[in-house]
């Protein structure tokens, strides 16, 4: 087997290296989950972390949600994938926290169970939304439960 061309190989390179840093293989792994559910919708679904019931109240309201880093961050834990939610047209609450990144991979880990569950659908790039029944679920939890997980994401305008 022989090798591409210097220049084509570096080409497909820069673009698996750049697909790695927008998080492309963690993104298409949840587009994957979102599709199974919506193509084999699970028959039943576990207890919910008190992570993955902070982000369906969140979204409750308006439904959408995106996963982003920030790359232009200096710090590392400030470049990790997090989960945004769309509170109304003009905020979004963001679930990480840059001295803290536990926190950021605890309500990742608690999206990627609402994934599995169900509860969220796919669309485009980082795009996702409540899926039907994940409305119906976000509809269903008290605010008291989670809303001293709610007080560990940081609230800011939508174009901040």
């Amino acid at each position: 087997m022989l090798l591409p061309e210097s220049s084509e190989f570096h080409g497909q390179l820069q673009g698996s290296w750049e697909a790695l840093g927008e998080g492309a293989p963690t993104l298409s792994a949840l587009a994957a989950v979102c599709a199974r559910g919506v193509v084999d919708p699970p028959t039943e679904v576990g207890e919910l972390s008190g992570e993955a019931e902070a982000i369906l109240y969140a979204a409750k309201d308006r439904g959408v949600i995106e996963v982003r880093g920030v790359r232009t961050a200096f710090e590392a834990p400030a470049r990790l994938l997090a989960i945004y939610v769309e509170l109304d047209e003009h905020r979004t609450i963001a679930f990480r926290n840059r001295e803290d990144p536990q926190v950021t991979v605890r309500f990742f880990d608690g999206f990627c169970q609402l994934c599995r569950s169900g509860f969220i659908l796919h669309h485009l790039h980082r795009d996702f939304s409540l899926s039907k029944t994940g409305f119906e679920a976000a509809g269903k939890i008290d605010k008291q439960k989670v809303e001293s997980l709610l007080g560990e994401a940081t609230e800011f305008g939508l174009h901040d």
